[in-house]
């Protein structure tokens, strides 16, 4: 199946995984914004540390101005697979088509080690 056009690079699935892994420890020990609007207000205000974008988002226009935002406040993102996988970490019963950690709390180092990772994948640190 085709990337949908918002995706501008491709995840391996264990650094999609420990981007989740990130934030389900953030929403436990630090502080996460979930859903596409909570992250959007979390980027432009500059406090986000790093934005999970879902790849199966439908339409794709709801987190379409997602990379290009980021990218313009200079705030790592990644793609997760699912919305599910989202929902899941932020302790949803239902998708979330993107989060932001805010807060990492105790899951410092492994946000740490996903941006370090995810500025390798795109060539920006």
């Amino acid at each position: 199946m085709a990337k949908p056009s918002y995706v501008k690079f491709d995840v391996p699935p264990e650094l999609a995984e420990k981007a989740l892994e990130a934030l389900k420890k953030a929403k436990e020990t630090g502080k996460i914004r979930k859903g596409t609007n909570e992250a959007t207000k979390a980027i432009e205000r500059g406090q986000a540390k790093l934005v999970l974008i879902a790849e199966d988002v439908q339409p794709e226009e709801i987190v379409a101005h997602l990379p290009p935002l980021c990218e313009e406040k200079k705030i790592p993102y990644i793609y997760v697979p699912t919305k599910k996988g989202i929902g899941e970490a932020c302790g949803l019963q239902v998708g979330a088509a993107a989060a932001a950690i805010l807060d990492p709390g105790q899951g410092k180092d492994v946000l740490d080690e996903v941006i370090k990772r995810v500025s390798e994948l795109t060539g920006k640190s």
